[in-house]
C-alpha cells in the first residue's frame, strides 16, 4: 500500500515524505491523515482529485507514516507549523485547500486559525476536536511493547498482530476495507523508531484515554476556527465507532458558515469507504465555495462564508453543486 511515488520535502533540514499529484497550476489541495497513520489514506481521494486537474499534496504528520519526527513536542501547533513549512519547501504560497481526517481535520483547523492567508478552505472528514469520545484502541501499542521484550516477547507478537488487524477493521462500516496491504502498512508505521513516542506525546497533549480529549484546547480550536470564517465543509460517516456522528451534529453546531454532508452506513474513514463519493462532494464544494479569502484591499485576510445547509433538511443534501 505504500505510495510508490512519494517523496521527501526539505522542512527546515528535516525530510518530511510528501506526495505530489496534478498539474503545477491546478489549485493545490493538501491532504492531512489522523494519529498514527500515514498519507497512505488519502491515496484513493489523492488520485480522484489530481485526475480532476488539481494539484495534490499528501503529506505525513512528522513522527507519523515514514517520517520521522521533528524537533519539540508533537501536537497540534507541531503538526501544523510542518504543514506550512511542507508548503514553503514545495514553494506552494497560494492558499490551499486543507482536507483533514481525525487528527488531520484538527491539524487542518489549526493551520486556518493561525496561518489563516494560507487557507482557502476546509474539507474536516470526521475530525477531531467536536466532542469529548474519541475510542482509540490501546491493545496494539501495548502488545507491540510485550513483543518486544527480551525472552516473553514472542507469545505477544501473535496478540499484537490481531490487535492491529482489529484496529483497521473497526475504522470501516465495512470491515473488507481493511485490505492486507492497509494492515501490513499499518504495522510498517508502527514499527518507525519515533512512532511510540509520537503517539504518546499525541495523545496525552490531546486527552486523557478512557475519559476521552480536554475540553480546553476544543473550545479554543473551535472558537478559533468560526472566527475565521474559512469556507468549511465537514463529512462524517454515521457509523463512525471512534468519533461517534454525535461530534457530527456538534460540529454543524459549532461551524454555523459550514456545509455538512454525513453518508450513510460509512465509518471513520468515508474518504477510502465512499472514495469517489466523497471526491466528487468534496471538488463540488471547491469549485462551488469561496476563493482564496481577499477583503476589499486584497491582503487575503477576510473571506465570504460559505453556504449553510437548509435548517431541518437531512444532511446527506446539505451540499449541492
Amino acid at each position: 500500500m505504500s505510495a510508490p511515488d512519494a517523496t521527501y520535502a526539505d522542512v527546515a533540514g528535516h525530510p518530511v515524505r510528501v506526495r505530489i499529484s496534478g498539474p503545477a497550476d491546478g489549485p493545490p489541495v493538501v491532504l492531512l491523515h489522523g494519529i498514527a497513520r500515514s498519507l497512505e489514506d488519502w491515496q484513493l481521494t489523492h488520485d480522484l482529485l489530481a485526475a480532476r486537474g488539481y494539484r495534490v499534496i499528501s503529506t505525513d504528520l512528522p513522527g507519523f507514516g515514514l517520517t520521522r519526527r521533528m524537533a519539540g513536542r508533537a501536537g497540534l501547533a507541531s503538526f501544523a507549523r510542518a504543514v506550512v513549512g511542507v508548503l514553503d519547501a514545495l514553494g506552494e504560497r497560494r492558499p490551499v485547500h486543507l482536507m483533514g481526517n481525525s487528527l488531520g481535520g484538527a491539524v487542518a483547523m489549526t493551520v486556518a486559525a493561525e496561518h489563516p492567508g494560507r487557507v482557502a478552505t476546509l474539507v474536516l472528514a470526521n475530525s477531531a476536536g467536536f466532542g469529548r469520545e474519541a475510542n482509540l484502541s490501546l491493545r496494539p501499542m501495548a502488545y507491540a511493547v510485550l513483543a518486544a521484550l527480551p525472552g516473553v516477547g514472542r507469545r505477544f507478537r501473535a496478540r499484537a498482530r490481531d490487535a492491529g488487524v482489529q484496529v483497521n477493521r473497526d475504522l470501516f462500516h465495512d470491515p473488507r476495507h481493511a485490505t492486507e496491504e492497509m494492515i501490513r502498512h499499518a504495522g510498517e508505521v508502527g514499527r518507525q523508531p519515533d512512532f511510540r513516542a509520537t503517539f504518546a506525546a499525541t495523545l496525552l497533549r490531546l486527552g486523557v484515554p478512557a475519559l476521552g480529549s480536554y475540553p480546553g484546547w476544543r473550545r479554543a480550536l473551535l472558537a478559533r476556527t468560526a472566527a475565521a470564517r474559512v469556507p468549511t465543509l465537514v463529512v462524517w460517516g454515521d457509523a463512525d465507532t471512534v468519533l461517534p456522528v454525535k461530534h457530527f451534529h456538534a460540529a454543524v453546531a459549532a461551524l454555523p458558515h459550514a456545509r455538512s454532508h454525513l453518508f450513510p452506513a460509512t465509518g471513520h474513514m468515508p474518504q477510502i469507504e465512499r472514495a469517489a463519493e466523497f471526491a466528487e462532494l468534496a471538488a463540488g464544494f471547491l469549485d462551488t465555495a469561496a476563493g482564496p479569502a481577499k477583503d476589499a484591499e486584497g491582503d487575503g485576510t477576510a473571506a465570504a462564508p460559505a453556504a449553510r445547509a437548509p435548517e431541518g433538511g437531512p444532511a446527506e443534501d446539505a451540499v449541492k453543486g
